[in-house]
């Protein structure tokens, strides 16, 4: 009877198929979690520094009716309310917590963030068409509390000042959405609360040793004594 040797059939490889697709969908989750805290960054820092710039430039302009003819007034941004430019630097401290902390904290964070952005467009959008603080510097100046402004005009910096406050509420939103991908600064300075090991203490060396002998000798000492 003949002897019949069985040859292995090959089996086809499964690791690398099912590792293979994985790989794409994690570079791209990491791509898109870079992109999202780049965006962030950029948006927060540009719309508070609009905020803060334009907040200092003049928003509205008048005359004051005078005995000797009019007084032309002018009032920046400050002059008319200073909610933005404030708002505007909780804004920056809200986009540096929010890589200070992580989790509930974070999302929190991110909250200020985008609230500070939206209440900064909100009160620079209001400040547009006010005109009491013309009115209290035609007070001032005239030294008569009926004064009034005439010829009043408003600039376009209060329209720029919303649009910076509105680039920080993107900013907060866009951490509110992407913010749990985001990276931890503070990460490698947290104790995980696991106390550190001691040192072993030092023991005095045995003088019955060779090498303490022969250490002895070097000093010129007398092992024996």
């Amino acid at each position: 009877m003949e002897r019949v040797s069985a040859v292995p059939v090959p089996q086809p490889r499964t690791d690398t198929a099912d590792t293979e697709p994985d790989a794409p969908a994690d570079s791209s989750d990491g791509r898109g979690s870079r992109r999202s805290l780049a965006a962030g960054l950029l948006l927060g820092a540009a719309g508070a520094t609009v905020v803060l710039l334009a907040s200092g430039q003049i928003w509205a302009e008048g005359r004051a009716a005078t005995g000797g003819g009019a007084l032309p007034l002018t009032a920046d941004g400050r002059d008319v309310t200073g909610a933005p430019a404030a708002l505007a630097i909780v804004g920056l401290a809200a986009l540096v917590a929010v890589f200070a902390v992580r989790g509930a904290g974070r999302r929190l964070v991110a909250v200020l963030l985008a609230l500070s952005g939206l209440g900064a467009a909100l009160s620079a959008w209001a400040g547009a068409s006010d005109s009491s603080a013309l009115d209290e510097q035609a007070a001032r100046t005239t030294g008569d509390t009926a004064a009034t402004i005439d010829a009043l005009t408003h600039t376009a910096w209060p329209y720029v000042t919303a649009a910076g406050g509105l680039l920080i509420l993107l900013a907060g939103l866009l951490a509110l959405r992407f913010g749990s991908r985001w990276p931890t600064m503070s990460g490698r300075y947290e104790r995980d609360g696991t106390p550190r090991p001691r040192k072993a203490p030092r023991t005095a060396p045995d003088p019955d040793r060779p090498e303490e002998l022969w250490k002895a000798l070097d000093r010129g000492e007398d092992p024996t004594g």
